[in-house]
């Protein structure tokens, strides 16, 4: 089934050279200049995947993505945001925000769709695995809630994604890089230690019910995720 994607920036032109990109690899793509319009789009249309500008005139493309990720009707939509900062906090920063991928300008349309094939890979994989559990700690993937022992835990966007791989590939140990490319994408170009800073929010959040112990440091290699010593 052909994927829609929803394209947001305020410059046509732009909007033009991504929706020829997408189109000739076989996307569905709806078009919009600003944060309203986009919203508009969403509550009619069924989308797959959102391509956002960061600096939209009025609400910021970063604004609207926060929003969208708290909003439970939109929170499982994936996004890549699109921007002219480049600079690595400005990466880490979209990313820290729930987003799912971060591409620079200028960037390659042939790097672009490579991006937006790998995200909706990554989600349709997920959505596989909408409920899963282990020692009492719980994911619901469709509404993106986790608890422990009956009780919810708050978890921000981007240690979700971290705690909902490690639940779904439990007892295995993983590398830093290897953690980067699957939660963050491997087009993303984010230093190891960001895992290890996102690791300690995970381990923070998960320590009132005493669920950090499932998340294991290995020892030369990375981490792990088990309910086994």
């Amino acid at each position: 089934m052909t994927a829609t994607l929803l394209v947001v920036d305020d410059e046509p032109d732009i909007r033009e050279v991504i929706r020829f990109a997408l189109e000739g690899a076989g996307f569905q793509v709806l078009e919009a200049g600003y944060a309203d319009e986009a919203y508009r789009i969403l509550q009619r249309k069924s989308v797959d995947l959102l391509l956002l500008d960061w600096m939209l005139p009025g609400r910021s493309g970063l604004t609207f993505a926060q929003q969208l990720k708290q909003n439970p009707k939109t929170r499982a939509l994936p996004i890549i945001m699109i921007s002219a900062k480049g600079e690595e906090e400005d990466r880490i920063r979209g990313l820290e925000s729930g987003m799912d991928d971060y591409i620079a300008k200028p960037f390659s349309p042939r790097e672009m769709v490579a991006r937006v094939q790998a995200v909706l890979r990554r989600s349709r994989s997920e959505e596989s695995s909408e409920w899963v559990e282990i020692d009492g700690l719980c994911i619901d993937h469709r509404s993106h809630r986790v608890s422990a022992n009956g009780q919810p835990i708050h978890v921000a966007p981007t240690e979700y994604r971290l705690l909902y791989f490690f639940m779904t590939h439990r007892d295995r140990a993983f590398s830093r890089a290897q953690l980067l490319d699957q939660v963050w994408g491997d087009q993303v170009y984010v230093e190891e230690r960001t895992v290890d800073v996102h690791i300690r929010r995970l381990r923070k959040a998960l320590a009132p019910t005493g669920h950090d112990r499932l998340l294991q440091t290995v020892r030369g290699l990375g981490y792990r995720f088990s309910d086994k010593d």
